[in-house]
């Protein structure tokens, strides 16, 4: 038997995370751990998916399913929300499916999928980003495929977004698709245009704190929806009207002036124009009442939630602003307490937005009590915030300022934390290894 080994890592957010969807630049880094695919074709037309993690969420560890089912997007979402336990194999049987409607003639036979992975699930390090990359890599290897760099990143952010009905800007995708060791991934999310890498300078070290499982759930659509919310009311008074953009093949708006981005709207215009014009917040109801159209496709404005709009709109705007800088000053090896400040200040806008954790301020107060004098320059939450990792940087001879750290907050949290450290290379760069026996 041939069996086609995939592998891909997961990531930290550096910094623009939290505005990717509102196509800000995000920084993005990989991690050491990462998701393993192995892939055996069969004779038949069956698909059987094993993945024995799952089982520490309470998950079911195997589904089946079968080609000829795969027809349409609705009919594959249908397949994997059958049994919400095994609603995860979204992200592996999506990318049967998008190849089988690419490659129809090539996609003819089953196939075991046997998944294995050392990411810590559902704590905000792109592990579902490299879940699909490292099924989608395999998978189209497997049938004769080459697949790779952004298209592969596309594909996979198609089925996260389509599939897994979880919208995302593919910055995650592209990271685990195309980082390397040590370089740090920019890419703008607009819809996905990755920047050259920067490589992290000899000087720095990355450390990411384990917190536990993060919130995806109301928080995070809360703070989506109310920065469209903001986009929105903003063209109106500029009388730019949002439509749908045909063009794309994941659904979105757009418009004349800021191509459908929040975050191409300036710092300084902002401030200047609509900062103190938006409100502080609206209910769903008081934002619906006269007939204003939601012109995100992936949340839905609730009436009887409440939407902090002037703090949402004011992250997208300056988190776009704080990435560009941190980025240029990585490339220039350069201003490190300037760094750890725009990750202050990016963390503490989370709290503004509503995703904010007791647990990762405190951490974060830590490091900042510390100070940049003693090695360690900033830190902040990483991922979509409510919960997940804490990423820090400090210098490369830090170590014992940052287990210092450590062992208070060990103490605050009742337990020692996981602690990440290192990176790894890309699928890309990994390839497909070819396996007989």
């Amino acid at each position: 038997m041939r069996r086609f080994v995939g592998r891909a890592p997961g990531r930290l957010d550096l910094m623009g995370g939290s505005a990717a969807f509102a196509g800000g630049l995000v920084v993005e880094t990989t991690i050491l751990e990462g998701v393993w695919a192995t892939l055996a074709l069969r004779e038949d037309r069956h698909i059987v998916i094993v993945n024995p993690q799952v089982r520490n969420q309470d998950w079911g560890s195997r589904a089946e399913f079968e080609l000829d089912d795969l027809t349409d997007d609705q009919r594959v979402r249908e397949l994997v929300n059958e049994n919400p336990e095994t609603a995860w194999t979204a992200h592996i049987l999506g990318a049967f499916f998008l190849l089988k409607e690419w490659f129809p003639d090539l996609i003819t036979q089953g196939a075991n999928v046997y998944i294995k992975s050392d990411a810590p699930m559902a704590s905000g390090v792109g592990t579902s980003a490299a879940l699909e990359v490292a099924a989608m890599k395999a998978t189209a290897f497997a049938y004769g495929i080459e697949l790779g760099g952004v298209e592969l990143a596309a594909a996979c952010q198609w089925v996260e977004t389509i599939i897994a009905d979880s919208a995302c800007g593919g910055v995650d995708q592209v990271t685990s698709a195309l980082g390397e060791e040590r370089m740090l991934v920019p890419v703008l999310c607009q819809p996905c245009v990755p920047q050259p890498l920067i490589r992290l300078p000899d000087d720095l070290r990355l450390w990411a704190v384990v917190l536990g499982p993060a919130s995806h759930g109301v928080q995070r659509e809360t703070a989506h929806a109310a920065a469209f919310m903001a986009y929105k009311l903003i063209c109106d008074w500029e009388s730019v009207p949002v439509e749908i953009d045909e063009a794309s093949q994941i659904s979105r708006w757009t418009d004349w002036r800021w191509n459908g981005y929040l975050a191409n709207v300036t710092p300084s215009l902002f401030r200047s124009n609509y900062e103190r014009r938006l409100p502080e917040s609206l209910t769903g109801d008081e934002y619906l009442r006269d007939g204003q159209t939601h012109v995100d496709p992936f949340t839905e404005v609730k009436p009887e939630l409440r939407y902090r709009i002037r703090a949402n709109a004011r992250f997208v705007v300056e988190e776009s602003q704080r990435a560009r800088l941190f980025a240029g000053l990585m490339g220039a090896g350069s201003g490190f307490e300037e760094m750890g400040e725009l990750m202050y200040q990016s963390h503490y806008g989370y709290s503004e937005c509503g995703l904010g954790c007791e647990a990762a301020d405190y951490l974060v107060s830590l490091v900042c009590e510390e100070g940049a004098a003693s090695g360690l320059f900033g830190a902040k939450i990483t991922g979509n915030g409510a919960g997940g990792v804490v990423v820090v940087l400090g210098r490369s001879d830090a170590e014992f300022v940052f287990h210092r750290v450590l062992q208070r907050y060990s103490g605050f949290l009742g337990r020692k934390p996981q602690v990440l450290e290192g990176s790894s290379m890309g699928a890309d760069r990994f390839g497909v290894l070819t396996l007989d026996s």
